[in-house]
């Protein structure tokens, strides 16, 4: 019998930006034009409107399945006599290309939950910290494939969230600069009892390639998500965003003399836009579709982007 192709659309109810506002019920978070203006990215426009449509009905709907959790995790502990002590964390996973919004969707996350009424302590850490330094990405010869799978130190990002799920008091997370491109050494992100865990990344949802050994026992990312997200868009609308990006930031973080990339602040904008499209066509782009894309539907959520990074469908897996 020959294999067929399973339609994964399937697997999801789907809401429009309409049917998805009324789900918010009376929740009700305090958050400001001005705060959500500081918390969205460089062109990723966020509007309050946004906010209360897409953002605190997936708030509520996140603050259920944490609250389901902890009362299976207490049945479960009750019914093996183990007393559970250590406050362990409902992790978030949220993944997406490159400059499709989703370090703004996990800033937007953090804070709304974390004013909920229960006053959740909430952390949020991106994988960027987890990327090889530069000198190592040159030694191995793969500077050209960064934000590709092989550019992370998966080995230390896998301690790191099962050092989480282990219930450990204190983890620290090493942090990364976007104006030298480079890991920042000796520099971390401490997580002390937090209740909540965003991880962002665009390959946190990936599975083994091909040429993995299957043979092997093996642990992923996604393996101690106790949620997904994905950020989704057309590839034209992102690459669009990418390239505004990156005509933003040669008009200012280029301009700083520490910035790895103020050797390009000279380039004209036929030449800067030029630059943009070469990277997005050899690294951004294969990444997408190699490694981003077919873990599309791994995820537990999906926030489809339209125009304007306005979120015009939500897809929720069924339960």
């Amino acid at each position: 019998m020959k294999n067929q192709e399973i339609n994964l659309q399937t697997l999801y109810t789907h809401h429009t930006r309409v049917a998805w506002a009324r789900l918010s019920g009376h929740l009700s978070v305090a958050i400001t034009a001005e705060e959500t203006k500081q918390l969205e990215g460089l062109n990723d426009y966020l509007s309050l409107e946004e906010v209360r449509t897409i953002y605190i009905p997936l708030a509520r709907l996140l603050h259920l399945y944490r609250t389901f959790q902890y009362q299976r995790n207490q049945e479960v502990n009750g019914f093996l006599n183990y007393s559970q002590t250590a406050n362990i964390p409902f992790i978030i996973g949220i993944a997406g290309s490159v400059a499709v919004g989703k370090s703004t969707t996990a800033r937007i996350l953090q804070a709304v939950l974390s004013r909920l009424e229960e006053r959740l302590k909430v952390s949020l850490i991106t994988t960027d910290g987890f990327l090889y330094p530069n000198a190592v990405l040159q030694e191995k010869r793969i500077m050209s494939r960064k934000g590709f799978p092989e550019s992370y130190d998966v080995k230390a990002l896998l301690e790191f969230l099962n050092d989480l799920k282990s219930g450990k008091q204190m983890v620290k997370a090493p942090v990364y600069s976007h104006l030298t491109y480079d890991r920042l050494e000796g520099v971390y992100e401490t997580i002390e009892q937090a209740d909540i865990v965003l991880i962002e990344g665009v390959n946190v949802l990936q599975t083994p390639t091909i040429e993995d050994d299957r043979t092997k026992p093996r642990v992923f990312v996604s393996d101690f998500f106790d949620f997904s997200i994905y950020v989704d868009a057309d590839e034209e609308l992102i690459m669009k965003w990418y390239l505004e990006r990156f005509r933003i930031l040669r008009k200012t973080a280029f301009q700083d003399p520490t910035s790895y990339f103020h050797q390009f602040k000279d380039l004209t904008d036929a030449e800067a836009d030029e630059m943009a499209r070469s990277v997005w066509e050899t690294v951004n782009r294969p990444n997408l579709y190699e490694n981003i894309l077919p873990t599309k539907f791994r995820s537990d959520l999906i926030l489809k982007k339209g125009d304007g990074h306005k979120v015009e469908e939500i897809l929720v897996r069924r339960v």
